[in-house]
């Protein structure tokens, strides 16, 4: 293992070791390396692998006990709302299920997010959640322009126009693994301008204060990003 040598050493390590912990290569059999060990191979020391320890433990990756060194802890301790944790899972080999899980989650709380907005979303949050969508139509356009940037800030806008703060808390955690699933299910989807007009559906319908379609038509978006997601898992299995 190369030599880490740069600025941030405890978070880069941190990352490698949460890469290799759920991509398998430490697991709860086999624990972790012993610090020293750790010292050795990143050539840094112990004070950073120690910084490096807390932060994996408080992401629930492992836990360190006196007498039993570190462990490794069972992906159902793990904690999923940590950015870092799903965005390692979602480069693991099996993100498209993770994927999958993530969609089903977004199913449960943005058509209510969207409904909410509907009803009490400011005239100033309704403008936001349009100026992202004029972002998507600029960006459909102008190649130079990031469509992944503005349809994040179209769906987070929306969170924080539900004016409910628990929906809004998890802006990061959507926008991580939504940057991935966009990747998927915008070339499956094939046209932007399509992509866009289900968007503006969404749109008008909170500005409108409409409730129920605004709740209908973003589960419509979310049914269908499921739809290609599960395609391409049935076609990988397929092989």
């Amino acid at each position: 293992m190369a030599r880490i040598e740069n600025l941030n050493l405890s978070q880069r390590v941190t990352n490698e070791l949460g890469q290799a912990i759920i991509g398998g290569h430490y697991t709860c059999d086999t624990g972790l390396p012993t610090e020293a060990k750790l010292c050795e191979e990143y050539g840094i020391s112990r004070t950073a692998i120690r910084e490096a320890v807390k932060m994996l433990a408080a992401k629930g990756l492992i836990s360190s006990r006196p007498r039993k060194g570190i462990q490794v802890e069972p992906s159902s301790n793990w904690n999923l709302y940590d950015t870092s944790v799903l965005k390692w899972m979602l480069e693991s080999s099996p993100s498209l299920l993770v994927l999958k899980e993530f969609l089903q989650m977004r199913m449960a709380i943005e058509p209510q997010a969207a409904a909410l907005a509907a009803e009490y979303a400011t005239d100033e949050d309704i403008a936001k959640i349009g100026e992202a969508l004029e972002g998507m139509k600029a960006s459909a356009k102008d190649p130079e322009k990031s469509f992944h940037d503005a349809d994040l800030a179209f769906h987070t806008s929306i969170l924080f126009a539900s004016r409910n703060r628990f929906f809004f808390q998890l802006r990061d955690f959507i926008s991580t693994a939504l940057n991935v699933s966009i990747q998927h299910t915008t070339p499956a989807k094939g046209s932007i301008d399509s992509i866009v007009d289900e968007h503006n559906k969404v749109y008008q319908a909170i500005r409108s204060r409409q409730p129920e379609r605004a709740r209908n038509m973003i589960h419509y978006l979310i049914d269908e990003a499921m739809s290609f997601i599960e395609a391409e898992i049935a076609s990988k299995k397929a092989k």
